[in-house]
């Protein structure tokens, strides 16, 4: 059996950090496909090179996004990020809730009293009692994570 082919270091390094660019082929800029330097699969250096292009050559908005691989939103996003955080500000950040919103405070304390009181209740009715009780909708899954014990995470 053949071993599978050993991933470019850089490719690893750049889906590690979540600066991956899923499409390279997509990216038509001739700046991209000749040189070793500018990698395609960057998200990073397309976006600063990007917004560059716009902003210190002058080219078009829209015909740059294009040949970028990007939307024009995405352009107005990358430029506002660039402007306002500098360059880390052009690494692409998971998008929605990072952590548990709905179970905090007076919700997670009467939902830990209440499994305390009865420890047969179950995840499902106790997202009921939170529903009836506070008007919040929790998914019994979203219950059970706020019970289970947290684990340390390695470094």
């Amino acid at each position: 059996m053949a071993s599978p082919m050993p991933k470019d270091p850089k490719e690893e390094a750049l889906s590690r950090h979540g600066s991956l660019n899923l499409r390279p082929q997509a990216v038509t800029d001739p700046q991209f496909s000749g040189d070793e330097f500018f990698d395609p699969r960057d998200t990073v250096q397309i976006r600063y090179e990007m917004v560059r292009r716009v902003e210190v050559e002058g080219d078009p908005v829209s015909a740059t996004a294009r040949a970028f691989g990007c939307s024009r939103p995405t352009f107005y996003h990358a430029r506002k990020s660039l402007q306002e955080e500098g360059l880390g500000g052009l690494v692409p950040k998971k998008r929605g809730p990072q952590r548990g919103h709905k179970m905090k405070g007076e919700v997670l304390s009467a939902v830990l009293s209440a499994k305390e009181e009865d420890p047969g209740l179950s995840a499902e009715e106790l997202a009921e009692m939170v529903l009836s009780r506070f008007g919040v909708s929790v998914h019994p899954r979203t219950v059970r994570r706020a019970l289970s014990p947290r684990k340390k995470k390695r470094p």
